[in-house]
C-alpha cells in the first residue's frame, strides 16, 4: 500500500516539476509572454505584402496592385480618457455610429482586445492625408496600408477572380496566417493560387513607453520578420484571344474554350455573360458583388462560369467519341454500315435524319443521327442480355478521356458533367437486368448522338478533342504557365494521360472531321490559309431553341489549337458556334483575323430573348409583367456591347444607333 502511495506521490511531483520548469523557461528565456502582454508595452505591427502580379502568356499585365487604406482598432490601447468626440469629428461620424461599430467588432468570432480589428476600410488618399497628422492622438487606432487589386483589363472577371475579407471559416482553416481584416482570394485565379499570390506578412515589434509612444524596435528588431512580396503568375491565357472570345459572347450565354493540345495549356476560357473585374474594387465593391450574385433575371447568373461549371448535352460533337468507343469495343469498324434509309427506326422509335447506308467517315461528314444511334445500340448489346456491362465498358472508355469526372486541374470551380452507368438505366427501368426492351432504352440510345443522358462542360469538350487529335492522349488542361518566371512545378500537368482507345482507331475519325470541313456540315467555314478538323453540333434543349455547338482543331496535319464553342439557344452549330471557333483559330494561327465578317456576325448577335420569353410567360401568369419599351432595351444592349467592343468603326456605328434611339425616346409622340 505504501509502495503504491509513494508511486502516486512521485508521479505528481514529477508533473509539478515539469510544469514549473516549463513556466520558468517561457517567462525567463523566451519572449512569448513579453510579446503577448500586448500592445501595452509592445505593439505588434503587421506589414501586408503586395500580392503577386498576374500576366497573360505574352507578358501583358492583367492584374496589378494599388494602395488601399483602412483604420484598425485595438481595444487594449483604448485609454480611459479617450476623446470620443474628437475622434468622431476626425472621422466624420457620430458618437452613435462609433459605439455601434465598436459593438459590431466585439461580436466578431475572432475578436480579441489584443488583435487589431478593421474599423474603417476603403478610405481615399485624400482622407488619409487629412487623418494621418492627427491620429497619433488616438493610439487605439492605426492607419493600415493594404494593397488592393488594380485590374488592367475590363473582361475575364470569372477567370481572374477577386479578393475580399476573410470569413470565420477561412481564418479557422489557416489561423497561423490570417487575422480578421485580412484579404484572401475568393474566386478564380486569386483563389486557386492564393498561397503563391499572397506572399508573407512582415512583423514589427514596437516598444512603447508609459504614454504608449513609440520608443523604438523591441530588442533592436531581432524578432522582426521581413515582408515577402507575393509571387507573380503567368497564365497560359492569350488575352488577345480571350478578349476576342468574350466580345463575341456579349448578349449570349455559353462559353468558348481553346487549348494547346500538345501541352494542355488553356489559351481561352471565356464565359458569357462576362464580368468586368473592375467591379471587384472600390467603394461600391460590396454592392457590386451582391448585385452580381443576385442577378438571376433571365437566368443570367454572371458569376456562374459556364466554361467549367455548365454541363451541356454535347449534341453531334459527341459522335466522335461514340465512334472511338465502338471501334475500341469491337462492335463495329470503319467500314460498318447501318440501315439508315429514311432515318433511324428501331422498335417503334423513329428519328428523322440523314438517309442512306454509309460507313463511318461519310457518317461523320454528314452527321448521321441514325448511324451513331445504331452504334450505341451495338455498344449496349455487346454482351447479350447484359446491357449494363456494355454501358459500363463504354463509361470506362469515356472516363479515360476525362469525362464524367473532375479534371483535377488548377481552376477554382468545375463540374464533373455526366456519363451514365449501366446501373443508372437499371434503376430507371425498375431494377431490370436486361432493360433494353424497356422504355428507358429510348433515353440511352440518344447517348450515341449526344442527346441522351450525357452532359459535358465546354472544357471537357475541348479536352476530349485534344485527346482525339493526339490519337489517344492528353495533358491535364491548366491555366497557369509559370510562377515567378519559372515553369509551373505542379506535377499534375506533366503526366501524359492515355485513353483506353487504341491509336489506330483515331485515323478514320480524323478523316471524318476533315471531310466535315471540306464537303460536310462545316464546309462554309473552310479557310484558304489553314486546314481544319471540325464537328458541328446542334443540341436540343427543353427551354427553347437548340444550343449551337462546334469543336475544331487546326491545322489538320498537326493541330496547335483545339476549340469548343457553345452558344445557348442560338440554333445550328455551323451557323453560330462555328464562326466563333473559326475566328479564334484564324487569329491564333495567322496572327490576325482576315475574315472579320466571322467576328462581326457574332458581335452583333443576341440570343438572350430566349430566356426573356420564358420569364415573361411566368410574370404574365402572376400578373406582374409590364411590356418593356423596345427602344430602351435596344439602348441597354448597345451600352453592354460598348463595354467590350474595341473596333472603332463598329463602336462608332453602335454609338450613332444608340444616340438616335435616345433622341426618339425624348421626342414626344403626336
Amino acid at each position: 500500500m505504501k509502495s503504491q502511495y509513494f508511486k502516486i506521490t512521485l508521479f505528481l511531483a514529477v508533473i509539478a516539476v515539469i510544469f514549473i520548469a516549463r513556466l520558468a523557461y517561457l517567462q525567463l528565456f523566451t519572449d512569448r509572454y513579453a510579446l503577448n502582454a500586448a500592445n501595452t508595452s509592445i505593439k505588434t505591427e503587421y506589414i501586408i505584402p503586395q500580392r503577386g502580379v498576374i500576366f497573360d502568356r505574352n507578358g501583358k499585365i492583367l492584374v496589378g496592385n494599388q494602395p488601399a487604406y483602412e483604420i484598425s482598432f485595438t481595444e487594449a490601447l483604448l485609454k480611459p480618457d479617450f476623446d470620443t468626440i474628437g475622434f468622431c469629428n476626425l472621422m466624420k461620424i457620430t458618437p452613435r455610429q462609433f459605439i455601434a461599430r465598436v459593438n459590431e467588432i466585439k461580436k466578431e468570432k475572432y475578436y480579441s482586445k489584443l488583435t487589431p480589428m478593421t474599423f474603417f476600410k476603403n478610405l481615399s488618399r485624400e482622407e488619409i492625408a487629412r487623418i494621418q497628422e492627427i491620429i497619433f492622438k488616438y493610439p487605439a487606432f492605426n492607419i493600415v496600408s493594404r494593397p488592393q487589386r488594380q485590374y488592367e483589363v475590363s473582361t475575364s472577371g470569372n477567370l481572374l477572380g477577386y479578393t475580399n475579407e476573410v470569413n470565420d471559416r477561412e481564418i479557422a482553416k489557416d489561423s497561423l496566417y490570417y487575422l480578421p481584416g485580412d484579404f484572401i482570394g475568393k474566386t478564380g485565379i486569386e483563389k486557386s493560387y492564393e498561397k503563391d499570390l499572397r506572399g508573407e506578412k512582415g512583423i514589427q515589434y514596437i516598444q512603447k513607453d508609459i504614454r504608449l509612444r513609440s520608443i523604438g524596435s523591441y530588442k533592436d528588431g531581432s524578432l522582426d520578420r521581413d515582408v515577402v512580396t507575393g509571387k507573380d503568375i503567368t497564365l497560359t491565357i492569350d488575352y488577345d484571344l480571350q478578349r476576342m472570345a468574350e466580345e463575341m459572347m456579349v448578349n449570349k450565354q455559353g462559353a468558348i474554350v481553346a487549348i494547346d493540345p500538345s501541352t494542355g495549356e488553356i489559351l481561352v476560357l471565356a464565359t458569357g455573360p462576362d464580368i468586368d473585374p473592375n467591379l471587384f474594387v472600390g467603394a461600391e465593391k460590396t454592392k457590386n458583388l451582391y448585385r452580381l450574385q443576385m442577378d438571376t433575371v433571365y437566368n443570367n447568373r454572371p458569376t456562374f462560369d459556364r466554361s467549367v461549371q455548365a454541363a451541356y448535352p454535347p449534341g453531334s460533337t459527341f459522335k466522335l467519341l461514340t465512334a472511338a468507343a465502338a471501334l475500341q469495343m469491337g462492335v463495329m469498324d470503319e467500314n460498318t454500315v447501318f440501315p439508315c434509309g429514311g432515318g433511324f427506326n428501331y422498335r417503334g422509335l423513329r428519328v428523322k435524319g440523314h438517309g442512306g447506308a454509309d460507313p463511318l467517315i461519310p457518317a461523320i461528314q454528314v452527321s448521321s443521327n441514325c448511324y451513331f444511334s445504331y452504334a450505341f445500340i451495338a455498344i449496349m448489346n455487346k454482351y447479350p442480355g447484359n446491357p449494363t456491362k456494355g454501358v459500363n465498358e463504354w463509361k470506362k472508355i469515356m472516363s479515360s478521356f476525362g469525362l464524367g469526372e473532375f479534371l483535377n486541374n488548377d481552376i477554382a470551380v468545375g463540374s464533373k458533367g455526366r456519363i451514365p452507368t449501366g446501373e443508372f438505366y437499371e434503376k430507371r427501368s425498375g431494377g431490370k437486368k436486361d432493360w433494353t426492351s424497356a422504355y428507358t432504352m429510348n433515353g440511352s440510345i440518344f447517348n450515341g448522338m449526344g442527346q441522351g443522358d450525357v452532359l459535358l462542360t465546354p472544357l471537357q469538350m475541348a479536352n476530349s478533342l485534344a485527346a482525339i487529335v493526339n490519337k489517344g492522349w492528353y495533358f491535364t488542361p491548366h491555366i497557369v504557365k509559370a510562377i515567378d518566371g519559372k515553369p509551373n512545378p505542379d506535377p499534375r500537368f506533366k503526366v501524359k494521360h492515355k485513353t483506353l482507345v487504341d491509336p489506330k482507331h483515331f485515323a478514320p475519325i480524323l478523316k471524318g472531321m476533315e471531310a466535315v470541313v471540306l464537303k460536310g456540315t462545316a464546309r462554309g467555314l473552310k479557310s484558304n490559309d489553314f486546314t481544319m478538323l471540325a464537328k458541328t453540333g446542334t443540341a436540343q434543349v427543353p427551354q427553347g431553341k437548340d444550343n449551337s455547338i462546334f469543336v475544331l482543331a487546326a491545322p489538320a496535319e498537326n493541330p496547335r489549337i483545339v476549340i469548343a464553342a457553345v452558344m445557348e439557344h442560338a440554333g445550328f452549330g455551323s451557323t453560330w458556334a462555328g464562326p466563333a471557333a473559326t475566328a479564334i483559330a484564324e487569329k491564333y494561327l495567322m496572327g490576325d483575323l482576315k475574315r472579320e465578317q466571322l467576328y462581326n456576325k457574332l458581335v452583333n448577335a443576341s440570343f438572350m430573348p430566349e430566356y426573356k420569353r420564358q420569364w415573361e410567360v411566368e410574370l404574365k401568369r402572376k400578373g406582374l409583367y409590364k411590356e418593356p419599351n423596345r427602344d430602351s432595351l435596344k439602348i441597354e444592349n448597345i451600352q453592354d456591347s460598348l463595354k467590350f467592343i474595341k473596333n472603332e468603326t463598329l463602336r462608332a456605328k453602335l454609338i450613332y444607333k444608340r444616340d438616335s434611339l435616345r433622341l426618339r425616346l425624348k421626342t414626344p409622340k403626336k
